[in-house]
């Protein structure tokens, strides 16, 4: 794969119909705001934070950065202090739709192995409490990168662009920012999800046996259980979102280690190495816009609100019509 072959596909994942994602994320957060989806009203309240968050990022991200920089290059959006913003808020954008992944998955997972902490944890105020704490730490965490960027060159006074300050990679205290960085974005949400999912598999598995015992399901009967279909379509949805995580951010997560292992300095990469960043970048990049893709596949009244929504002007029209006509 070329570098100009992988530049393609990265633009196309990252930029190309950036206006639809946009529409289509507007679209998730109007339709799961309703609550008509079947869900309870704390998994809401994290799939509406969700989605925000994959509209934040495809605005900073997208449309921002990557439209802003590839055909704007001579408006106020690349100067510098609005440069340090757009770059900072990418930056908190990426870390609120991952830590908002690994909120979800603990609420299901004290959703689905205990029964004595749901009642009291998985409400639709604690989500609210839990999402909120996140961002603000989240942004907190965030000021000081506004202070590891400087102008790329100055004209006529008035400073262009923006770029890591060449301290960034040698100053203790940065290098140890940037460590801290990383640890907390993606190792540890890597950690975290695989854990929580890996408890929460273990706990169904044990519980199914039980459950189809007492329901002598082991003996060949054949009976539907409600219980055990609820619990299924909420576990999809879960394994589906933190599942893509964890993919989508794995070739990233190497890259990290294969960085720190070899020493190897990101600005002087041979053209495989290149591609390799890059195409972590990539799909980490695209980990921060499928949430909102996932509830449309699995979730059937989405899908049903969906075409609601499509099919309510044309038959408002026809309503009006039939009116006009009588």
């Amino acid at each position: 794969m070329s570098k100009a072959l992988l530049a393609l596909l990265y633009y196309i994942v990252t930029g190309f119909g950036a206006h639809n994602r946009v529409s289509f994320n507007l679209l998730a957060i109007v339709i799961l705001s309703q609550g008509n989806c079947g869900l309870s009203t704390c998994t809401t309240r994290y799939l509406v934070a969700m989605a925000m968050t994959d509209l934040l990022f495809i605005i900073s991200g997208v449309l921002l950065w990557r439209v802003a920089f590839s055909y704007f290059l001579e408006s106020f959006l690349v100067i510098t202090p609005v440069c340090i913003v757009i770059s900072v808020l990418f930056r908190a954008a990426t870390e609120f739709s991952v830590w908002f992944t690994v909120t979800f998955t603990f609420d299901r997972f004290i959703a689905i192995c205990s029964q004595k902490l749901k009642t009291k944890y998985c409400t639709e105020k604690t989500a609210a409490v839990v999402l909120a704490t996140t961002c603000i730490l989240l942004c907190v965490k965030n000021v000081p990168f506004y202070f590891a960027y400087e102008p790329l060159w100055i004209m006529d006074n008035i400073p262009w662009f923006c770029a890591l300050r060449a301290s960034y990679y040698i100053d203790p205290g940065w290098v140890g920012l940037d460590w801290f960085d990383t640890v907390l974005t993606p190792l540890l949400p890597f950690a975290l999800i695989l854990l929580l999912n890996a408890l929460t598999v273990r706990h169904i598995l044990v519980a199914s046996r039980v459950r189809k015992g007492l329901r002598g399901q082991n003996k060949g009967e054949n009976r539907n259980d409600q219980e055990i279909e609820s619990r299924r379509k909420s576990i999809i949805l879960l394994f589906t979102i933190s599942g893509s995580f964890m993919l989508l951010w794995l070739v990233y997560v190497i890259h990290f280690f294969y960085y720190i292992i070899t020493g190897s300095d990101p600005g002087h990469y041979n053209e495989s190495e290149y591609m390799f960043r890059k195409f972590a970048y990539m799909l980490r990049s695209f980990s921060c816009c499928t949430n909102t893709f996932i509830y449309a596949v699995t979730q059937s009244k989405f899908r049903e609100q969906i075409r609601n929504m499509v099919k309510y002007p044309v038959t408002s029209i026809i309503q009006l019509m039939n009116k006009l006509s009588n």
